[in-house]
């Protein structure tokens, strides 16, 4: 065998599983089609460090965000990646928004999340430019600096004896004796072979694809993906003082997504996204149309009133994998260990959207208990 583990995909998750699997003393090679790590959903997102608040109490989305809040912002510290728990209010911004803000608060803490609720004169005190009825603060909610995660897990990884092969994309999986044989096409097209005991598919938004390749039925075991677009408007900084905190209004329930929300990054600039569009090619087009700009600005003028016309511009959209398409009920991560169909020590990583970045190391470390127990 050319190694025990072969992981595929350099996003967040990759690089925590090579991460994780190479400290273990097991020798890992990790595939990435790109020529740098993190190129895709990992890093076209808010940065946030989230607190487990939304996901359905027992859900893997719900304990591993939970634990992953203080695994990741532990691991930020020891590796010296720029990290702060800037906070976030959840808003009910209307008086008839406050059952639903209860529900949410209610569900954050059944899942441990810490959540205080508070008057609004600390509201008015710390935002006096936000309006709302009634607000909930999530003081362990953070931002980080996503590059300098995937430096400190990939810097780990290598240490520990991990080899790293960008631009080498997955065209072929079969089992061979008591593992498998795996086909890459190289920088230049070449066929390039390694043999793993173990497979771990970190393909983020093709998950579903690698998931295929050793013969897995895709539509069988409910794995097949659908993307939903998100875009970013950036305000400008000018208008930076009209929030401090992560500001994320209560969404209806049942909605696909969080709604439109403010993200503070390190350096005190604000975002506004991201919204959803299902996208109904699998085509990895991360343009931000100038005209989406006016529905932005709407949504966020209920509780930001100060914002006007040209105070937005377009910033960037990332991509999620989601398991649950449009109108569909929940639906959890899949951290999967295929023996029951067959590919024993083959794993599958599929539909990890938020808060996958936040549940990275968590991740990792279910991973290998799958292939090591």
């Amino acid at each position: 065998m050319d190694a025990d583990v072969v992981v595929v995909g350099a996003g967040a998750v990759g690089l925590a599983c090579a991460a994780e699997l190479s400290r273990s003393g097991r020798s890992v090679v990790l595939v990435e089609r790109h020529g740098a790590a993190g190129q895709e959903t990992s890093s076209r997102n808010s940065q946030v460090v989230h607190a487990g608040i939304y996901y359905p109490s027992g859900s893997l989305k719900a304990e591993l965000c939970v634990r992953g809040n203080r695994s990741l912002s532990a691991w930020c510290e020891t590796h010296d990646v720029p990290f702060r728990r800037v906070g976030k209010y959840l808003l009910a911004v209307e008086p008839d928004e406050e059952r639903r803000l209860a529900e949410v608060a209610a569900q954050g803490r059944a899942n441990g999340a810490p959540l205080e609720e508070v008057p609004l004169a600390r509201l008015r005190a710390e935002e006096p430019r936000v309006r709302a009825a009634a607000a909930v603060w999530s003081p362990t909610t953070g931002i980080l600096d996503v590059h300098g995660l995937f430096r400190s897990l990939a810097v780990v990884a290598q240490a520990h004896g991990a080899s790293f092969a960008f631009r080498h994309e997955l065209r072929a999986a079969q089992r061979a004796g008591d593992g498998y044989d795996l086909v890459f096409a190289g920088p230049g097209g070449e066929e390039v072979t390694l043999s793993a005991s173990r497979v771990v598919n970190a393909a983020g938004l093709d998950g579903d694809i690698v998931a295929g390749l050793p013969g897995l039925d895709v539509d069988a075991a409910g794995y097949r993906l659908r993307w939903a677009r998100g875009h970013y408007f950036r305000i400008r900084s000018g208008k930076r003082g009209v929030a401090r905190h992560l500001l994320y209004p209560v969404h209806p329930e049942g909605a696909a997504g969080l709604g439109v929300h403010v993200t503070v990054d390190l350096d005190g600039e604000l975002k506004l996204g991201p919204d959803l569009e299902w996208l109904a090619e699998r085509r990895q087009d991360y343009s931000v149309r100038e005209e989406l700009g006016g529905a932005f600005l709407r949504a966020a003028r209920r509780y930001l009133p100060d914002l006007e016309e040209g105070d937005l511009s377009p910033d960037q959209s990332g991509i999620r994998p989601r398991l649950a398409g449009p109108g569909e009920p929940f639906r959890d991560f899949v951290v999967a260990e295929e023996s029951a169909r067959g590919l024993p020590g083959w794993v599958n990583l599929v539909g990890i959207e938020s808060p996958g970045l936040t549940c990275c190391l968590e991740l990792a470390e279910r991973v290998r208990e799958l292939l090591y127990p």
